[in-house]
């Protein structure tokens, strides 16, 4: 009877137990980082562990912002943009190791994306006191100090270096893409169960919600930005959205882009937005960006060699096309 008894107790004590393990709690927070806004949510066993967790994530974002930030003076990059032209500059292998990788998606979108953008100059406004197009010589201008086959790494030193004075690099989205991916490895090492991390758009998710639902991306319409076309479940990985429908121009009819292709210096013509879903905001980001100076059919030639991920696409006219591996129910 006694063994029984403890046979129960000991149950009970299981199941208690186990509910205080599993019990979870979500906590957010909306800062200013890189440039943009970061929404940090983090599901952990208490407030306590939740708030300083998301300290960390912060904290982590900070340093990145730190090294890669070309808006900073006083940031590695900033530091290769100022001695473009002179002489190649030291950098951490973190920042040598992310400028490979944008190089090398530069390489595959040839120029669609380009990671030395940063030296273009501004001549399309997009803050509504544009009255006509900019010449075509002032646009071929622009585009002069772009060009990504001009920056020279040297992987012995570490080393970068930009071949023509007043190039510049900048990684923008793609810098922020890595940091929530980044702060998302790091949580899962730390055990923290879930989380999303929002850079701007950018976001990496893992786990589920304290109430063991998938978390729900929405999709956003670009012709009425208040509402959504849809929401998507994402357990683990990342999505991206790239679109004009916040900042753009009408000529003539015709709706151009704040997105440039930093190729030929012309806004991106032909989508409002485009979603990427895949394991990595950092590849996510650089795929969508890509894929809106691309068009429709070049963008889902290019999505083709990455075949983790998938897109939703919306033209200007409001066809939503999806690529052949989206498997997502809006």
């Amino acid at each position: 009877m006694y063994k029984s008894i403890a046979y129960k107790y000991l149950f009970l004590f299981l199941i208690l137990q186990s509910f205080c393990c599993n019990a979870q709690v979500l906590r957010k927070r909306t800062t200013l980082l890189m440039g943009g806004r970061f929404d940090i949510s983090i599901v952990d066993k208490d407030s306590l562990s939740a708030e300083q967790n998301i300290n960390v994530v912060i904290e982590e974002i900070s340093r990145i912002e730190s090294l890669i930030s070309d808006w900073k003076p006083n940031s590695q990059v900033s530091e290769v943009n100022q001695n473009a032209g002179i002489k190649p500059i030291q950098v951490d292998r973190e920042v040598f190791e992310l400028a490979k990788r944008a190089i090398k998606l530069s390489e595959i979108t040839n120029g669609a994306f380009d990671v030395s953008f940063a030296a273009l100059d501004r001549v399309w406004k997009f803050d509504g006191s544009m009255t006509e197009m900019p010449s075509a010589e002032a646009i071929k201008k622009s585009v002069e100090k772009v060009g990504y086959k001009n920056i020279i790494l040297d992987s012995i030193n570490s080393t970068i270096f930009l071949k023509l004075k007043g190039m510049k690099i900048g990684f923008g989205a793609l810098g922020e893409g890595y940091a929530t991916d980044k702060c998302r490895k790091m949580m899962l090492e730390k055990g923290v169960q879930a989380g999303i991390i929002n850079g701007s758009g950018d976001m990496s998710t893992w786990g589920k919600q304290p109430n063991g639902k998938d978390w729900k991306i929405g999709i956003t319409n670009p012709f009425k930005p208040e509402k959504l076309i849809g929401t998507v479940p994402l357990k683990e990985g990342a999505v991206t959205t790239s679109g004009n429908y916040e900042k753009f121009v009408v000529f003539n009819g015709k709706r151009y882009s704040h997105i440039i292709n930093p190729a030929t210096g012309y806004p991106a013509t032909g989508l409002c937005s485009v979603t990427v879903f895949g394991p990595n905001a950092e590849t996510a980001n650089g795929l969508s960006t890509s894929m809106m100076v691309l068009g429709q059919k070049e963008g889902l030639l290019l999505l083709q060699k990455f075949p983790e991920y998938s897109c939703l696409m919306i033209t200007d006219k409001g066809k939503v096309i999806k690529s052949k591996n989206f498997s997502y129910k809006l």
